[in-house]
């Protein structure tokens, strides 16, 4: 399993934040690896709603399905096809007047690809980091250190 995980405070209130991150269609500003997302069920945001991300480098989209959608602070997105499971959790919480925004990525490869496991983790860790540039970017923000470490 590859993981990925950004911390960042933003100025941006915890429910302006949370519905930002919230719309996976948002995917695209900020996730230089995202080309595309379109929303196929569903209107807007919440729990059930599915999104076909395109990714580079990948053959078809990947359809995330939220799992789990507790506004205004987390929301879970899940997609999986026969090679791999992609398992993202986004939380928001309340800093003074602005929020903290943790964004977790899981990929997990399936069967005998998951022997590649070491060499996507250093990939993912790569991708992340262009990922996480954009997010702070996109919410004005900055990073912080990762509590899990």
């Amino acid at each position: 399993m590859a993981r990925y995980l950004v911390r960042l405070r933003s100025p941006k209130s915890p429910a302006e934040a949370f519905a930002y991150m919230a719309n996976l269609s948002n995917f695209a500003e900020w996730d230089p690896g995202v080309t595309r997302v379109k929303q196929s069920e569903g209107e807007g945001p919440g729990l059930n709603a599915v999104y076909d991300v395109t990714v580079k480098g990948l053959p078809a989209p990947l359809r995330y399905r939220t799992t789990q959608f507790d506004s205004p602070n987390s929301i879970v997105a899940r997609a999986e096809t026969l090679i791999l499971t992609s398992l993202d959790t986004i939380t928001v919480e309340a800093d003074g007047t602005g929020s903290i925004v943790t964004y977790d990525a899981e990929l997990t490869l399936k069967g005998p690809l998951g022997l590649a496991d070491p060499i996507l983790r250093l990939t993912f860790g790569r991708i992340g980091d262009r990922a996480a540039a954009g997010l702070i970017r996109v919410l004005d923000g900055e990073r912080l250190p990762d509590r899990s470490r």
